[in-house]
């Protein structure tokens, strides 16, 4: 018993002498990896420290980081980019240069992917170098490759989804992508859908099949049509139930439907608006306006413009007009809510500006003001 009393009182002494040994080993290399980022990549204290946690081995720390840094400099990046891609992540530093890095450099660069793009892609999900080459890489940018028809469009659906690469079973995407296919669904709509959302084709199987069936089934737009994957894409872009909340609503104003499978076939982003604006909108012109569920079913892009910035405003124009019985060309609301900023100042402002008192100037300057700000923004005006 004394024996074995010993035997383990001295296994708990090496133990103990041991883990001190471990834990006085890594707060040096902790404290070596912290004054490294500081002095090589101009980290300040917080920031190298918040960065060495993100280590989780050190095992690697016998590698020389030099080598990494020198190879990023060689492929282009700048200090800031190099600091954004150690910052996200730090082990990046402890890569081989010659067996991990250079070659996964060279395939994405083969394929476009260059200088800040690069730098970004890489930085939101560095396990992409983790990836085999040969075994993921390659096959899964080829698979990309066949079903968006050109580099460019890859890199595209790569800065969109950064994970494409890595993600982690790249026989789901191309079952997906088959799937697809094989439902009907034409090359051109894949790749807008792809394009649209790289993310759709990395879902199960099952999702994929739950969309094409409601999208085909529940909404009757066939896959061979145009407008297949905005349908597809709205309807995957929401919950269920929250899809069902707005088809209520367009019920609750007497629409049929018929009337709804008509305007989704038409333009199924109707669906993607908000509640709020669904019922402004049918508020607008079902109830003061008059117009049947039938017309707009048929004319669905009115429901999407802006109600404060562009169907009011214009609204207001035509009764000032009408008010002063001066003559314009008639043309039903949907027609010149349709029409472009420009093109509407054009036809239904500026001819009568000598005309018409203070009311029309103000409302044209403000039509202005609005249509100059939303251009200098990049925005249109729905």
């Amino acid at each position: 018993m004394l024996v074995r009393f010993r035997g383990k009182s001295e296994a708990l002494s090496r133990f103990h002498c041991f883990s001190s040994q471990y834990l006085y080993s890594t707060s040096v290399r902790t404290n070596f990896f912290v004054k490294y980022l500081i002095n090589s990549l101009g980290f300040s204290k917080e920031e190298a420290s918040l960065a060495s946690t993100k280590v989780n081995s050190w095992k690697s720390l016998n590698k020389n980081p030099d080598l990494v840094l020198n190879f990023l400099k060689q492929t282009g990046f700048d200090n800031t980019q190099m600091k954004k891609l150690v910052s996200s992540s730090p082990k990046f530093l402890f890569y081989d240069v010659s067996k991990t890095l250079k070659p996964k450099f060279q395939c994405l660069m083969d394929i476009g992917l260059s200088g800040s793009d690069l730098v970004n892609v890489i930085a939101k999900d560095s396990t992409i170098v983790e990836r085999g080459l040969v075994t993921h890489l390659k096959p899964t940018i080829n698979c990309l490759r066949r079903t968006l028809g050109s580099d460019e469009n890859v890199v595209k659906a790569i800065k969109r989804t950064s994970w494409l690469l890595s993600f982690g079973n790249r026989n789901v995407m191309e079952n997906n992508l088959l799937l697809l296919k094989n439902q009907g669904v034409s090359d051109d709509s894949i790749q807008k859908l792809v394009l649209r959302n790289p993310r759709y084709i990395t879902q199960k199987p099952e999702w994929v099949k739950d969309l094409l069936h409601r999208v085909e089934k529940d909404f009757r737009l066939s896959p061979d049509s145009s407008m297949f994957p905005y349908g597809f894409h709205t309807l995957a872009s929401q919950k269920k139930a929250r899809c069902e909340k707005k088809l209520e609503i367009f019920r609750s104003f007497g629409w049929s439907d018929d009337d709804i499978l008509r305007m989704f076939r038409k333009l199924p982003y109707c669906i993607a608006l908000s509640e709020v604006k669904i019922q402004k909108g049918l508020s607008l012109f079902m109830k003061e306006l008059g117009f049947e569920s039938a017309y707009l079913a048929s004319h669905p892009s009115i429901l999407i413009y802006s109600m404060e910035k562009r169907v009011v405003p214009r609204m207001q124009v035509l009764k000032i007009l009408d008010e002063k019985k001066l003559k314009r060309i008639k043309a039903a609301l949907y027609t010149v809510v349709s029409l472009k900023e420009k093109k509407f100042i054009e036809t239904y402002v500026l001819p009568y500006k000598d005309q018409i008192g203070r009311n029309l100037i103000r409302l044209l300057q403000d039509l202005v003001h609005v249509y100059l700000s939303l251009k200098q923004s990049g925005e249109t005006c729905y």
